[in-house]
């Protein structure tokens, strides 16, 4: 529906995670015009990494409505979203996998009308594994959203190798980047010189690991008992995150005997940056969040700079260190051309960053008699043997129509339904977290 100055552009976002959440939500809002008012209705994709209320929360980004669905409810949904109740724009912010059942569904959906939703999707943050796999799931969106420059390039290269268009490519920014610039180290009569680790679900995977930079992180707290030393949690045991955590730092704390000034912490990443004098983590997206502020950041070397880590992605950012160089005092000076080339404006110029992105959403949506089909370089010509397989995943036949069976309530559920589907998640974690490591360690003896 093309947008106008009198009227609210209507906008959905289909995540999840609580941190796809909070990425679509929020580029929602950044991609569409400034003075614009924003209509925002979130749909959470039921899964394994459907976020609590409690992650909801932390996130602290809002919606107009909000309510869970499996991936044919929404297809139903956005069938029903005509006339005054269509939508503008549509922001999937899912995995690649659940990105390409979407645009097949969508595809099936849509397929007989003259006008849809512009599709914009992308990444929540850095993009160092599977880029061939993820980028061409994505593909078949109107935008498909690149965080910096740096990966803007690589996603039309690998668009253009395998003779798919590279149009829908946009340079941004990752839209959560923001807060006060650090304001330097505080005084004497000040709050304590805080370092803050960053912690991650996924990397680094095994216990011997964790237990290390755990360790690190305790033995810095207590070489420097002035310090306030602050380990940054992503959730809560039992909640699970875009990664599945197997062994969360809350476990393994348990058997170490930290001192006073180290504690774990919950909550906004940018609250907790407002405190932070120094950053310190193995390849999360936290670091360009702290660079974009100025605040001294470091990624790890300890356990190597490898593909499997993601602390390769910093190669050349200056801001590698070990445990042993930030004990003995060393602060990192991060290289301002590769900090740029991230999409982190370290010294202005983030707010025009979704200029691009904001013109051809608002060019889509005034194009004359609508927009094309969806047209995603999967099919069954080009991927006959991989593509039926994603699509079964989300209950979805290769046409992208729903398969017999497949869950498609059109009411919320009753209350016995909400009591075992939690229990069946928290028996699902509770597999994930404590019996399957178990089985492993069987498996290695």
């Amino acid at each position: 529906m093309p947008a106008s100055a009198t009227k609210a552009l209507r906008v959905a976002v289909l995540a999840d995670s609580d941190t796809r959440w909070k990425w679509g939500a929020l580029t929602a809002t950044r991609v569409c015009p400034p003075d614009t008012e924003i209509h925002l209705d979130g749909y959470l994709l039921r899964g394994r990494a459907t976020p609590t209320a409690r992650q909801l929360q932390e996130v602290g980004v809002s919606a107009d409505s909000l309510r869970e669905v499996t991936a044919v409810e929404f297809l139903r949904a956005m069938a029903g979203a005509r006339g005054e109740d269509s939508y503008d724009v549509l922001v999937l912010a899912l995995v690649g996998g659940g990105v390409q059942a979407m645009l097949h569904g969508l595809g099936r959906v849509w397929q007989h009308d003259a006008e849809r939703p512009v599709v914009v999707t992308g990444y929540v943050g850095v993009v160092y594994e599977k880029l061939a796999d993820g980028l061409l799931l994505r593909h078949g969106a109107d935008l498909v959203l690149a965080n910096s420059r740096q990966d803007a390039d690589r996603f039309r290269a690998v668009y253009e190798g395998v003779g798919a268009d590279a149009a829908a490519v946009t340079e941004v920014a990752l839209p959560f980047l923001g807060g006060a610039a650090y304001a330097g180290e505080p005084g004497r009569d000040d709050r304590p010189y805080t370092v803050v680790f960053a912690a991650q679900p996924s990397v680094p995977d095994s216990r011997r690991d964790r237990t290390y930079l755990l360790e690190r992180l305790i033995g810095h707290a207590r070489l420097h008992p002035e310090r306030e030393v602050l380990l940054k949690l992503r959730s809560k045991p039992g909640e699970h995150t875009t990664h599945i955590e197997e062994l969360p730092y809350q476990k393994l704390v348990q058997r170490a005997d930290p001192p006073a000034n180290f504690r774990l912490v919950y909550g906004h990443m940018g609250e907790v940056l407002d405190r932070t004098d120094l950053l310190v983590t193995v390849s999360s997206t936290a670091a360009l969040e702290s660079l974009h502020r100025r605040i001294p950041t470091v990624v790890l070397t300890d356990l190597g700079v490898r593909e499997a880590l993601g602390n390769h992605h910093f190669v050349g950012s200056g801001c590698l260190a070990s445990w042993d160089q930030l004990d003995a005092g060393h602060r990192p000076a991060p290289d301002p051309e590769w900090v740029a080339r991230q999409g982190v404006a370290a010294d202005g110029g983030y707010e025009t960053a979704f200029d691009e992105a904001r013109g051809r959403i608002a060019a889509l949506l005034s194009r004359p008699g609508g927009l094309p089909p969806l047209a995603p370089y999967y099919t069954l010509v080009t991927a006959p043997g991989y593509l039926p397989g994603i699509l079964a995943r989300h209950h979805l036949a290769p046409d992208g129509t729903p398969l017999p069976g497949a869950p498609a309530a059109d009411r919320a559920p009753g209350p016995v339904r909400q009591v075992v589907r939690r229990a069946a998640r928290g028996a699902y974690r509770h597999g994930v977290q404590r019996v399957a490591p178990v089985i492993r360690r069987m498996g290695e003896l």
